[in-house]
């Protein structure tokens, strides 16, 4: 076992678990802020319920988010000290700020605006979530930040070997920071959109299969009561509102990665060009952009790449991509490849620090099947995001859902597409590095600063004291989605009510019901 490659997994598997929190946490927060906005404005009262419902999920979401990525940094540490040794001049600088400033304010506001209800100034407490929202903006720039450095050094002098901070304006205004970030806004936008789509959807059928709502000879809705507060008409107008809301933010958040990832296709090509042409499975320079490729994109002869067959391809779309033109050829990894063992060695250095990895030859090559199928995995379910937002407008445009379980499972399932999108887009962006786990910036100068991944691991951490705590976070992840899963589930069932319990507080319940509200572990949210 190469505690190398344990590493690797370790980091992934709870970066990418961790990362399932953060866009909902971005992009639920700000809905949830419009909506009181909208309630402090209005005076509305399906505002009020929809804050209270879809707060009460994203504080979920919020507490397992930050659960999970504590032990992010406790990683850089453990598993890779030499990588931290390396950057931490510069990379401490935005995580410093990240948990000073940015979380510091996400978490004192949120923390008033979840005791403050009744308690603090209508207008002041709708300030402490926008000012909770901005906190969780501005702590996911400051780590877009540091991982800009890793994709693009910047803001650095070179001291004894090691990049120095001298620049911290560079640093923050990193181009890469500048693209990277409002695709991540954008595809938060499409996380949350999708969410409140889902949700809604299963609640507007609830009431269609239990014939609260019917249809008149024209299609259109008959909204109908129940006499309870929870199945009220008020309830119907929560749930199209948050529907038909999710819906265009879901089409909006598409749109928004689809403008931003251009940006960052022209990016790619100057700052980090075998990412570009790997996600291509690109051999040789040329304009068209691949729908399809077959072929053995992980073997052959990788220093040739002569494996793949491009099947389908859109002729001129790659060079628009990258260039804004049809005609100027992409450099393909036949051209790189080369380049890149005249700059940077065939061979790693023959220094302990590698270990038994000292004299291996390097491969510049990104993993192809990761990056190519990972880039279109992440068009393709961001695609299926703004779809099912699009199919939702139309045919929820007479202001129900239709009476069927199909559609609601569709629709239900349709939750996960910009989840998987956000996923898939992160780790071609990280695996589309390799083999450099800080990727050089040549336009620095003679003083370039690289680091390829086999240098960064803790050289005194054993395989085995790898792979066991692996194998313990691993099991600690699980148990941590299992609380999150059923608490959603809970709390989703249970509608409206379950973030205003004072709705029905006056209706008949049974003992067994009160005792169960009082035993309620989110009870202290509202």
């Amino acid at each position: 076992m190469d505690p190398l490659d344990l590493a690797r997994w370790q980091f992934g598997i709870t970066t990418v678990y961790h990362f399932l929190m953060v866009p909902l946490t971005i992009g639920l927060g700000l809905v949830v802020a419009v909506m009181q906005t909208l309630w402090v404005r209005t005076g509305r009262e399906q505002y009020l319920r929809m804050t209270k419902f879809w707060g009460k999920l994203f504080l979920i979401n919020f507490i397992m988010g930050v659960a999970t990525g504590i032990v992010q940094e406790f990683q850089f540490g453990m598993a890779w000290s030499e990588y931290s040794r390396f950057v931490g001049d510069v990379f401490g600088a935005p995580l410093a700020l990240e948990a000073l400033i940015a979380f510091f304010l996400e978490s004192v506001f949120l923390g008033v605006w979840i005791f403050g209800w009744g308690r603090v100034p209508r207008r002041l407490h709708l300030a402490a979530i926008w000012c909770a929202v901005i906190g969780a903006h501005l702590s996911a720039y400051f780590i877009m930040t540091a991982n800009a450095f890793m994709q693009h050094p910047v803001g650095y002098e070179v001291v004894d070997g090691r990049p120095v901070l001298n620049d911290i304006g560079a640093v923050l205004a990193n181009p890469i920071v500048l693209t990277h970030f409002p695709h991540t806004i954008a595809g938060s936008w499409a996380v949350a959109g999708g969410f409140l789509l889902g949700i809604s959807w299963y609640h507007l059928w609830k009431r269609r299969r239990d014939g609260i709502d019917t249809v008149d000879e024209h299609g259109r809705v008959v909204v109908g009561t129940t006499g309870s507060k929870a199945r009220d008409r008020l309830d119907h107008r929560v749930w199209i509102t948050s529907l038909r809301a999710g819906a265009a933010v879901a089409i909006v958040g598409f749109l928004g990665t689809a403008f931003t990832g251009h940006a960052q296709a022209q990016q790619m090509i100057e700052f980090q060009p075998t990412k570009m042409a790997s996600a291509e499975a690109a051999c040789h320079d040329g304009t068209a952009f691949s729908v399809l490729t077959l072929g053995d994109l992980g073997a052959g002869d990788r220093t040739t790449c002569t494996d793949v067959t491009t099947v389908i391809e859109l002729p001129g779309l790659l060079s628009y991509l990258a260039y804004e033109d049809f005609t100027t050829p992409v450099p393909g990894l036949n051209s790189l490849l080369p380049d890149f063992e005249e700059r940077y060695g065939t061979h790693l250095p023959d220094d302990p620090l590698y270990g038994e990895r000292a004299g291996a030859p390097i491969d510049y090559q990104p993993l192809m099947e990761v990056t190519y199928w990972g880039f279109r995995l992440m068009i393709t379910f961001g695609g299926l995001g703004a779809l099912a937002g699009a199919l939702t407008l139309w045919m929820t445009r007479r202001g129900t859902v239709p009476d069927s379980r199909g559609w609601t499972a569709t629709a239900v399932a349709s939750i996960g597409a910009p989840f998987a999108a956000n996923v898939a887009g992160w780790v071609f962006t990280e695996m589309g590095r390799q083999p450099f786990v800080v990727y050089p910036n040549p336009a620095m100068g003679v003083d370039e600063v690289y680091m390829f991944t086999a240098a960064a691991v803790s050289p005194g951490v054993s395989a085995q004291e790898v792979l066991a705590s692996l194998i313990v976070l691993v099991g600690i992840y699980a148990v941590l989605l299992v609380v999150e899963v059923v608490l959603m589930v809970r709390y989703v069932r249970g509608g409206v009510p379950a973030g205003m319990p004072e709705l029905t507080a006056d209706e008949h319940r049974d003992p067994d019901e009160d005792r169960h509200d009082r035993d309620d572990v989110l009870a202290f949210a509202y």
